[in-house]
């Protein structure tokens, strides 16, 4: 059963710096998604990959073609879908986990990484519970977890990344560079963290350029050249 099917999709950029010069980011993408596949999404820098995954987090909206995908409650199109239906979809299956910790300056880091589980549940303490045994396993020193992540180094923030991407067992679930600045041991416990959320069911799209992890971690791969697929394996 597919869980995403992706047909025509074009992104183009309009640079009001340039007399509204048209840039295509993406052309004519085709692809479609099997429930609880992993896809890693390949290329060099430029070639649309995160233009890609930003269309069907509906963080940009796509110039034309459809992003059709398999909520609890039937099929969207995320291209024609309301700002309504994404919140719900943000909010209860689709995760979005960028390179980068966004966050609320002074909150623990505990409390970040139960901001989705806050979100549909009013257990903290449950949540949190949770949230420590995700850190503990990430590597990430118990003297920090009370402590406020914009205060961390680049990998500690990108574990505090990773564990609220995931606590929420989310089916959907947009990844990128999720090893990038991780050490070999907490590659590998990343690597496995993903592996039990497919296992569970999730279907997870993954930019990397990591070699290592692609090949523990995908089905198989799209690569974009120029904004369009240019080979799939």
């Amino acid at each position: 059963m597919n869980i995403l099917e992706v047909t025509n999709l074009s992104k183009e950029f309009k640079l009001h710096m340039l007399n509204n010069k048209k840039l295509a980011a993406l052309k004519n993408i085709h692809f479609s998604m099997k429930q609880g596949e992993i896809i890693g999404l390949t290329g060099k820098s430029g070639s649309g990959k995160s233009s890609l995954m930003k269309c069907i987090y509906r963080t940009y909206l796509a110039s034309s073609g459809a992003i059709v995908y398999l909520s609890q409650k039937g099929s969207i199109d995320l291209v024609q879908a309301t700002e309504h239906e994404i919140i719900a979809l943000r909010k209860n299956e689709i995760t979005y986990c960028s390179q980068f910790l966004s966050v609320i300056p002074r909150v623990s880091a505990i409390d970040v990484v139960c901001e989705t589980i806050f979100k549909v549940n009013t257990d903290k303490e449950l949540a949190r519970t949770k949230a420590k045994m995700l850190l503990e396993q990430l590597g990430l020193a118990t003297d920090l977890w009370d402590a406020f992540p914009v205060t961390f180094s680049g990998g500690e923030q990108q574990r505090i990344n990773i564990a609220r991407a995931i606590i929420s067992e989310p089916r959907f679930l947009l990844i990128d560079e999720p090893t990038a600045s991780l050490d070999s041991k907490t590659k590998d416990v990343v690597i496995d963290l993903l592996l039990d959320l497919k296992a569970k069911g999730t279907s997870i799209l993954c930019i990397s350029h990591d070699e290592y992890t692609l090949e523990k971690l995908v089905d198989r791969r799209l690569n974009l050249h120029l904004g369009k697929i240019d080979h799939t394996n």
